[in-house]
C-alpha cells in the first residue's frame, strides 16, 4: 500500500532532537563553581568558547571536571583559564592531556577588553562560574566579580535562610487554607 511522503512517520534525526533551530539552544552543564558564588559577588558574567583537545571533550562528556580553584588571566590580550581539572581520559592513550593546563577562552575583543580594564581595579577578578555544551560546544561561563568580606558572606547566607523560611511559611499557610 502506497502511503504518501507527508503522512510517514519522520524516521532518525536522533541528534536533532534537542535543538530548538534558533542560537542559544539546551545547556548540558558539565561543573559549576559554587564556591565562586559564595566567596565573590557577581558583577557581570560572559559566556565564553574553550579550545580543547579531543581527550578534554571526551573527558568533560563523562561530567568528571572541577572548577573549584579555576581562574581567568588576561594575558598579551588572549584570555585564559587557568587550574581548571580536567582529569584525564581513562581510555585515552600516550595522547592524553595534562589535567590542569591552561585553556584559550574564546571572546570577542570588546570583552577581553573590558575585562582586562574592570580586573585590574582594586578587589576585582574574574572568575568562572560553569562548563557546558551548548550545541555540542564547550563553553565557559565566566563573572567578573568582587570579593566578599567575612560578614558579607555571613550576610548573604542569613538573606537566604530568611528567604527559605519565608517560603516554607507562605507554602504551611496555604496549605491550611486548602484544609479548611
Amino acid at each position: 500500500m502506497y502511503v504518501p511522503k507527508e503522512s510517514q512517520p519522520k524516521q532518525g534525526g536522533g541528534a536533532a532532537k534537542g535543538r530548538d533551530g534558533e542560537k542559544g539552544g539546551k545547556r548540558k552543564i558539565v561543573a559549576q563553581n559554587k564556591k565562586a558564588r559564595h566567596d565573590y559577588a557577581i558583577i557581570d558574567t560572559y559566556e565564553a568558547g574553550l579550545v580543547l583537545s579531543g581527550t578534554e571533550v571526551k573527558s568533560l562528556r563523562e561530567g568528571r571536571t572541577s572548577l573549584t580553584d579555576g581562574f581567568v588571566q588576561i594575558d598579551r590580550g588572549e584570555a585564559w583559564l587557568h587550574n581548571a581539572h580536567i582529569p584525564e581520559y581513562h581510555q585515552g592513550s600516550w595522547t592524553n592531556h595534562s589535567a590542569r593546563r591552561k585553556r584559550k577562552l574564546l571572546l570577542h575583543r570588546e570583552e577581553i577588553d573590558k575585562l582586562e580594564s574592570k580586573s585590574q581595579e582594586t578587589g576585582h577578578t574574574i572568575v568562572p562560574l560553569a562548563i557546558y555544551f551548548k550545541d555540542g560546544r564547550a563553553k565557559a561561563e565566566i563573572a567578573l566579580a568582587r570579593g566578599k568580606k567575612e560578614y558579607d558572606k555571613r550576610q548573604t547566607l542569613r538573606e537566604h535562610q530568611d528567604r527559605r523560611e519565608a517560603d516554607r511559611a507562605i507554602a504551611a499557610a496555604k496549605r491550611r487554607q486548602r484544609g479548611v
